[in-house]
């Protein structure tokens, strides 16, 4: 596996992340919202020591019909996904509640809630299954997975009218947070049933989500998005190598019994980089993919 400036990029975003959010919230960046949004700061958890904010987006109608119940998304880096005040690099967001927005008030995907959990300083270690002992990171995503499973779900299921049930249950997020989100979908399909796995840092650990997947004794029932972008890396080789891995992957996925055609979708985007504006270009196709309107 090649170390390279963008991977160790990757490793560092959490502790950079942490730093320029301290700053930004200081109020230099313009807010961006849309639609109602609601925030549950400083949340605690028992499993881990950092104190995070979880934001949420209510969908169109939802004070008003006070009887409808809704399916819910639940995002990695909640920061990067409604505000670009707030954003990893200011104006940089996924612009995820304008596209919500609209393709709800279109009618092309069912209304949903969006829930953005915040990262901290500890960002890599708490989105990885394992220590990577190459960079002598990570390996708290069993706990992470307990913050989500056993604090921010049951919070949001009591505090708002959701779904509960897998099939309208989703996780999802990008880089280590699409890493996560498999590494978690896969360890509890009974919670989340449909995943969002953008961009994912597949080469963390030497890959070790690939033997994660060609391990499964059976294959839970998960819907899938996959994707890449094709200048994902620092210089050419590096991102040829990055799309190579998204590809073991994929065929990883496939081997166990995913199908194209119904429930994975893998997507290759020619040109896309590995940075906000590139992932905001995706969250129409993945809200259709795994809400689409039935």
């Amino acid at each position: 596996m090649l170390e390279t400036h963008a991977r160790r990029a990757v490793l560092l975003s959490g502790l950079v992340f942490a730093l320029l959010f301290s700053w930004s919230s200081m109020a230099l960046g313009q807010h961006t919202l849309t639609g109602e949004i609601r925030y549950h700061r400083n949340f605690h958890s028992n499993f881990l020591p950092a104190d995070r904010d979880v934001i949420v987006y209510l969908p169109p109608g939802y004070t008003t019909d006070t009887q409808k119940r809704y399916p819910v998304l639940y995002m990695q880096d909640g920061q990067n996904l409604f505000d670009g005040a707030t954003s990893f690099i200011q104006g940089n967001e996924w612009r995820m509640d304008e596209t919500a927005q609209s393709l709800i008030q279109s009618g092309a995907i069912e209304p949903l809630i969006i829930v953005g959990v915040y990262n901290t300083r500890d960002r890599t270690d708490e989105y990885t299954p394992a220590r990577d002992p190459k960079y002598k990171q990570g390996g708290k995503a069993d706990l992470y997975g307990r913050l989500l499973v056993e604090e921010v779900k049951p919070l949001i299921d009591a505090n708002y009218r959701t779904l509960k049930d897998a099939q309208n249950t989703g996780l999802g997020g990008s880089s280590l947070g699409g890493l996560v989100s498999l590494y978690l979908g896969l360890k509890y399909p009974q919670v989340f049933g449909k995943l969002a796995v953008v961009s994912p840092s597949v080469w963390f650990a030497d890959r070790i989500i690939v033997r994660d997947v060609l391990t499964l004794k059976t294959k839970p029932r998960l819907r899938l998005w996959v994707d890449i972008g094709t200048s994902e890396g620092q210089d050419e080789l590096d991102s040829i190598q990055t799309a190579d891995d998204a590809r073991l992957l994929r065929d990883a996925l496939i081997a166990k019994g995913w199908k194209t055609a119904s429930d994975l979708s893998y997507t290759e985007i020619p040109g896309a980089q590995h940075n906000e504006p590139a992932w905001a270009q995706r969250v129409e196709p993945i809200l259709k993919y795994l809400f689409k309107k039935t």
